[in-house]
């Protein structure tokens, strides 16, 4: 079944997700890859991360909550950044609504880091003052969170060639915008990784 999404990613899926392979087909999750819309300057940035806290607060500790809000997973943990769970419902950007929360985990228990917005093109006025944006490659994604890199979703092997799981969705290359709103970053706000959270990598 070809899906595709929005952000990693896009992206996205985090019922089973889609990006931008399915453009042809109208797939609704395409629009979460859609470009956002630029912040209003009323809303400065210490305000739009307050209302990103509130939106995902109830998600802080709590993946079984987040799952249930169909948020699902699209990587397993990224070294210095975390495991990804998209939305694929989540359309345009929204503070309040990221399409993917990055968490860390700490043996059975989940802690949100980052939460994150994927675009399929760097967006022309920047949804949050000061964004800094980073990249995912074309990739396979699968049912468990692995994923393989891949330019064209013709070249997915219909099983992760890692853990055997099957084929969930295909992305093109992504624009991806990581805020670390719930695990401080050293190195920025923006930063795609960060290195306080390298004790989880092996997690």
């Amino acid at each position: 079944m070809r899906r595709i999404i929005l952000i990693m990613v896009a992206v996205a899926t985090f019922a089973a997700t889609g990006w931008a392979a399915r453009a042809a087909t109208n797939d609704p999750t395409l629009a979460a890859v859609a470009p956002a819309a630029p912040a209003t300057g009323s809303q400065d940035l210490a305000t739009q991360l307050a209302r990103a806290r509130l939106a995902t607060g109830r998600y802080a500790t709590n993946l079984r909550a987040a799952k249930a809000n169909g948020y699902q997973i699209i990587t397993r943990m990224i070294p210095d950044m975390g495991w990804h769970y998209l939305n694929p419902t989540i359309q345009g950007f929204d503070v309040t609504k990221p399409h993917i929360l990055v968490y860390e985990r700490h043996g059975r228990s989940w802690q949100l880091g980052a939460l994150e917005w994927v675009f399929t093109e760097t967006p022309a006025t920047p949804p949050l003052p000061g964004a800094t944006y980073g990249s995912f490659p074309a990739a396979c994604h699968y049912k468990d969170g692995t994923f393989v890199a891949a330019r064209v979703q013709e070249l997915c092997p219909t099983r992760s060639p890692e853990t055997g799981a099957r084929f969930n969705f295909w992305h093109p290359d992504l624009v991806t915008l990581h805020v670390w709103v719930w695990y401080h970053n050293p190195d920025g706000l923006y930063s795609g990784t960060n290195f306080l959270v390298r004790p989880f990598n092996h997690g």
